[in-house]
């Protein structure tokens, strides 16, 4: 996920969906805002330090830790690994995520079957989402060399939602506002004021969103997630490989056996993730059944 959210293009809550950890972890985050709230009195009565301190200790800490500490760690080496490589090889880099994306499609368009299934209405909200980030996706690219902190914490608080919003890319809205280069500039130089103000925009954008996110999941999960198949379908143009210089997309030029090659093992990947998955899930089953 860490990795992800440094590729513009793929968004973190994409990799969340397809290793399925995508509803606790929108469940998690969202019990950490409401502790916060109990903390302060603003979840209803006075400020408790106990309700806060007991909705904290109820949180999937074992799967939360590994998870924070793997894309803190993915998002340093990502800003030195991957982003050289994008400028590389970005023929080959975008077709691997074009087919790790497409593939990871079939996650939230098979969710939506099992939560009432598709009809024509439905299939015509998720094109026009998939319509709408098509669009967003091919906006020139902005440049600011030096943002102001008040631009930084609002940047941060917009794009930290695709985190936790599969198909919209945080990298990608920071790359079309001008700030993924800036961005990129303070993680690599450690630059502790802007990072600092980017932490608390983001904090505060997705103590915002993720709530509103969590209630969508929990009482209109069918139309939820077809807006948010159609969203990583339109993000997919993000990715495609062939593009000019101001985001136009360009027919298969160069590389085409290394990018057809890249776009295999990345759906391979996620289609082996699935796999395994689901594997696990029946074995869960199964454990349980004899249990009871």
């Amino acid at each position: 996920m860490g990795a992800a959210e440094v590729v513009p293009g793929v968004s973190g809550g994409t990799l969340a969906l397809i290793v399925g950890i995508y509803e606790t972890l929108i469940n998690a985050i969202a019990n950490v805002v409401l502790a916060g709230r109990q903390f302060l009195g603003l979840s209803g009565g006075k400020p408790s330090t106990a309700r806060g301190t007991a909705t904290l200790k109820a949180l999937p800490w074992s799967l939360l830790i590994p998870v924070a500490i793997g894309m803190g760690a993915m998002v340093v080496l990502g800003a030195k690994i991957i982003e050289p490589l994008l400028e590389e090889q970005p023929i080959a880099m975008k077709a691997l995520f074009f087919g790790l994306v497409i593939a990871g499609t079939y996650v939230p368009a098979h969710m939506v079957t099992k939560v009432g299934g598709w009809n024509p209405v439905y299939a015509l909200v998720g094109l026009a989402a998939a319509v709408v980030l098509f669009i967003l996706t091919g906006l020139p690219q902005g440049n600011i060399t030096h943002p102001s902190l008040i631009l930084v914490f609002f940047s941060a608080a917009i794009a930290i939602c695709a985190l936790v919003l599969p198909g919209v890319s945080g990298s990608f809205l920071l790359l079309t506002v001008g700030m993924y280069d800036p961005t990129i500039a303070a993680v690599n130089d450690r630059n502790v004021a802007y990072l600092a103000v980017f932490a608390l925009g983001a904090i505060l954008g997705l103590a915002l969103f993720v709530s509103l996110l969590k209630w969508l999941l929990e009482n209109r999960a069918r139309i939820t997630l077809v807006i948010i198949t159609g969203l990583m379908v339109g993000s997919l143009r993000a990715l495609w490989p062939w593009q000019g210089s101001d985001r136009e997309l360009l027919a298969p030029g160069d590389q085409v056996s290394t990018a057809i090659i890249m776009f295999l093992i990345g759906a391979l990947f996620v289609s082996v993730l699935l796999i395994i998955e689901r594997r696990l899930g029946a074995s869960e089953e199964q454990v349980d059944l004899l249990e009871s």
